[in-house]
């Protein structure tokens, strides 16, 4: 079997953010990006499982609670794309709408969003097995208009 060059773990995760993008408008065409057993090791919202394969379901959170704007450029708008062996780097700015349940504010806002975030992508046999994220949650905060968490 071949080993996946930095080229083909970037196209893996361009592919992947595409597929986030059209996961904006319900399609689920994503996961396939991710192996089953994928750890995210950064919580998007505090109550997220840890469970290897966890991640899945917080996609699918975020996914349904946010719709892209009417801006030109909205929904996962990848800046940078930087690799060496099996991980790859992804700048993006992520732009949208919250318009479906989350659990942290069940009421849709309405507010949009426009948050710079960085992840960082494990990959092997062009799946996705870790991700690491840094984001401006604070931003994201008050640009909806949520309190910001507490741990239980």
């Amino acid at each position: 079997m071949r080993t996946a060059t930095v080229a083909d773990n970037k196209a893996t995760i361009t592919a992947f953010i595409a597929a986030l993008n059209r996961g904006l408008t319900g399609e689920d065409d994503w996961v396939q990006y991710l192996s089953p057993q994928v750890v995210d090791h950064n919580k998007i919202i505090f109550g997220e499982a840890d469970d290897p394969g966890a991640a899945i379901d917080g996609f699918r959170q975020q996914l349904a609670a946010f719709s892209p704007t009417d801006a030109e450029h909205s929904g996962f708008v990848l800046q940078d794309l930087i690799g060496e062996d099996d991980r790859i780097v992804a700048r993006l700015r992520v732009i949208a709408e919250h318009t479906g349940y989350h659990v942290r504010m069940p009421q849709p806002t309405g507010h949009t969003c426009d948050v710079e975030q960085i992840w960082i992508f494990a990959l092997a046999d062009n799946r996705i097995t870790e991700i690491r994220a840094v984001s401006d949650r604070l931003g994201m905060f008050l640009q909806l208009g949520w309190d910001w968490p507490t741990a239980d």
